[in-house]
This record gives structure tokens, C-alpha cells and sequence, in this order.
């Protein structure tokens, strides 16, 4: 499963690439969401790297974005023993889907900053990063 966040806002930004970006749910900066890995998707982040961040999360690190950044419909946090269920069922599943939270998760700006929203990894920070969006999103979270 893929953990997608969304650095680059959407001045200047080609229809079709804000067009994927809404199909995604990522509709403003520092939102994150989780994708399966399947070909449609794929295919997908590779037309918004230039405007996204993407890369397989771990269970310890969805474990704590379910925990902290989780949300009922209607804003309402989610208590301890929910997140925990929450979690190991996306885990299983491998979507958020039928979960009861929200897809998208509100993430404030990364601690430390970012190296560079216009050039991709390893010396920016946009595109394909795999393990590594961990990090990220623990300094997010």
C-alpha cells in the first residue's frame, strides 16, 4: 500500500494533472492518502509525481497516522482502541475504505522542512520515494 502527500499547490497546475490529483482526494497541500498498489494507480501517481510524494508505508507509522490524524465524519477523533482497529483493519485490507474514518488525512508541514518542491528525490523531495516516506510522515504527524 502506497502512502500518497501532496506538496506542490495548484497555481499553474495542467487540468489533467488537477484533475488526477481530485480523483486521488488530494485537493490541498500536506494532505495524505493510502492507494493500493495496482497498475490504475500507478499510473496515476506517475502522471502527479511532480506534484506529489509516494512510497510504501509500514504498519508502525499507519498504526500512528490512524491514531493522530484520524477522523470521523463530522471531525470527531477517533479514541485509542478504535484507531487500533482502524488500522489493523486497512492493514488487512489494504484501503480505507468501509473503515468509518475519512480517506484523507490533514498532516501539518514536515519538522525540519522540506529540501525542494520542484526537484524529485533524492535531491528534492517530489516522486517515487519508497521506504523512506516513513520518515517523512513521522515528521508530519
Amino acid at each position: 500500500m502506497y502512502a500518497v502527500v501532496r506538496l506542490r499547490g495548484s497555481i499553474n497546475t495542467e487540468k489533467k494533472i488537477k484533475d488526477t490529483l481530485n480523483m486521488l482526494n488530494l485537493t490541498r497541500r500536506n494532505h495524505c492518502v493510502l492507494v493500493p498498489k495496482n497498475k490504475s494507480y500507478e499510473g496515476m501517481l506517475m502522471r502527479v509525481k511532480s506534484h506529489v510524494t509516494y512510497g510504501e508505508i509500514n504498519k508502525e507509522t499507519l498504526k500512528e497516522l490512524v491514531k493522530k490524524r484520524g477522523r470521523k465524519p463530522g471531525d470527531k477523533k477517533l479514541t485509542e482502541e478504535e484507531a487500533e482497529e482502524i488500522a489493523e483493519k486497512i492493514w488487512k485490507n489494504k484501503s480505507v475504505k468501509n473503515t468509518g474514518i475519512k480517506p484523507v488525512f490533514r498532516l501539518s508541514p514536515p519538522s525540519k522542512g522540506l529540501k525542494s518542491i520542484k526537484k524529485p528525490y533524492p535531491k528534492g523531495d517530489l516522486g517515487y520515494r519508497g521506504k523512506e516516506i516513513n520518515k517523512l510522515l513521522e515528521r508530519m504527524i
